[in-house]
């Protein structure tokens, strides 16, 4: 299994963020199907006040720049990124990679 770790600040207001977390409680059920075909294994998104932080878990042979590509093609991905881009503060159109930002691993307790 791969992990791969991303951060994201949302837009500065309270209702926004709020509102951001609710959408997340009901994720179209496409979205989660997508993620699934292309070898995502799990997502989860973490939030401290505007700061989010989200852990994915692949399977082995994942490619994240190709993977992640193919993800943004499938039913109603861009429709999902253009709803969610207004809670991020970014272009509609704006890419996954565009508005998440890859974290690298620092420390390891188990090495």
């Amino acid at each position: 299994m791969k992990r791969y770790c991303q951060t994201l600040t949302l837009v500065d207001d309270p209702e926004m963020v709020e509102k951001y977390c609710e959408v997340h409680s009901h994720v179209w059920p496409e979205i989660i199907e997508g993620q699934q075909q292309v070898g995502i294994l799990s997502m989860e998104i973490y939030r401290n006040g505007r700061k989010l932080f989200m852990i994915i878990d692949t399977r082995d042979d994942f490619d994240f720049e190709k993977d992640m590509a193919r993800l943004a093609t499938l039913p109603r991905q861009a429709e999902w990124e253009a709803y969610v881009s207004q809670f991020q503060g970014c272009s509609a159109d704006a890419r996954s990679d565009e508005k998440w930002q890859l974290c690298s691993k620092i420390f390891d307790s188990e090495k």
